[in-house]
């Protein structure tokens, strides 16, 4: 399955990119993607915005699925479908 991943303000600075799409296997969970993502962009994005040693997302920066945040969902255990549209941005986000 596949997951469109969006990065805005500071976590683009960090991948270089402004969007990204992943395979994954099917039902995987959101800490299996933010574990890909950490491991393909390192430092700083981790563990900057997401610690995979301890599966968490920082608390200065939020991610969303589908537009809800993954805390109004199952947290990063939060089952994936295929063609989610995936946000990992920072907690304040100015224009």
């Amino acid at each position: 399955m596949k997951a469109k991943i969006s990065y805005l303000g500071l976590v683009k600075n960090y991948t270089k990119k402004l969007q990204d799409e992943m395979e994954l296997t099917e039902g995987a969970a959101l800490s299996e993607l933010l574990d890909k993502l950490a491991a393909n962009f390192g430092k700083p994005f981790n563990p900057e915005v997401y610690d995979p040693n301890k599966k968490e997302v920082k608390p200065m920066f939020v991610v969303m699925v589908n537009g809800v945040l993954m805390g109004q969902l199952g947290g990063v255990e939060t089952k994936l479908k295929n063609g989610d549209n995936i946000i990992v941005m920072p907690l304040m986000t100015g224009g």
